[in-house]
């Protein structure tokens, strides 16, 4: 699951984006480009200072997309070994934040000649951001492979909104989450969805590449809008199937994606 840490080559000016592994299904993000790296949501700093060590990278930032503990929770040791700004959302409480964002704010690393730019995204927590870069999107626990984050903080109508946002975003986007949740994401999803041929085959060739151990992301926003239904709240066959789950006729894509989402959090469950 882990791309494994190569000293750097001088001479590579290609930006690469590796997926570290933490905890259970955690991602953290290292995007690295000749000797420099930013790390996205270091939930633990082990995984990122060997990789460090053994590529020879020397840390420039960290970047944080919400507040939970398996997203900032290394962020004080990496801090004990670099001195590097610590990005964040304006509106959330992580202590070791020395730049707070909000939506429409940029920022730039030289290193890596890479910007990025902030879009509000609450709904999974009160002040939930994202980070767009060029065909890139971190969107932390917001919008999952085949699904999306719970609302621990936000309403269903400010998810469907941050999530329709990020629907926005051009169809090639890469979309880098923060979990390792598409399997099951995806078995739901063929729950609402059973007839959806792009669903199907996503299904089997997730299931192959977690076979392998391999990654099932980066994920693209035109493979969303084709297999995720929480992005298609507005389709008629997603909505025959959350009406068939309330036991009523929802009337609006706000009343669908919450009984979608009511739907998810109890099959999850079971």
């Amino acid at each position: 699951m882990i791309s494994k840490a190569q000293p750097h080559d001088q001479n590579d000016s290609r930006l690469k984006i590796v997926p570290l592994a933490a905890f259970q299904d955690n991602y953290i993000w290292l995007l690295r480009k000749g000797e420099h790296a930013v790390v996205v949501d270091p939930g633990d700093a082990d995984p990122v200072l060997s990789y460090l060590a053994h590529a020879k990278l020397r840390l420039v930032a960290i970047v944080n997309t919400h507040h939970h503990r398996d997203h900032v929770g290394g962020n004080a040791r990496l801090l004990d070994s670099f001195r590097v700004p610590v990005y964040g959302p304006r509106e959330e409480a992580i202590a070791t934040l020395t730049h707070r964002l909000q939506e429409g704010d940029a920022i730039d690393f030289p290193e890596l000649a890479l910007q990025l730019t902030v879009l509000s995204i609450p709904g999974h927590t009160a002040g939930h951001i994202a980070y767009v870069g060029p065909g890139i999107v971190f969107c932390g626990d917001t919008l999952f492979a085949g699904g999306c984050g719970r609302l621990f903080e936000g309403s269903p109508e400010q998810m469907l909104g941050s999530l329709n946002k990020l629907a926005q975003l051009p169809a090639a986007t890469q979309v880098y989450c923060g979990h390792e949740y598409t399997l099951a994401n995806l078995r739901f999803a063929l729950i609402v969805d059973p007839d959806n041929i792009e669903l199907i085959a996503r299904e089997e060739s997730a299931r192959a590449s977690r076979a392998q151990d391999r990654p099932t992301l980066p994920s693209n926003i035109a493979l969303e809008i084709a297999t995720n239904p929480f992005l298609r709240c507005t389709d008629s066959r997603v909505i025959s199937s959350v009406n068939d789950f309330a036991g009523q006729e929802l009337t609006g894509p706000i009343e669908v994606f919450a009984a979608l989402r009511q739907w998810k959090d109890q099959y999850k469950a079971a």
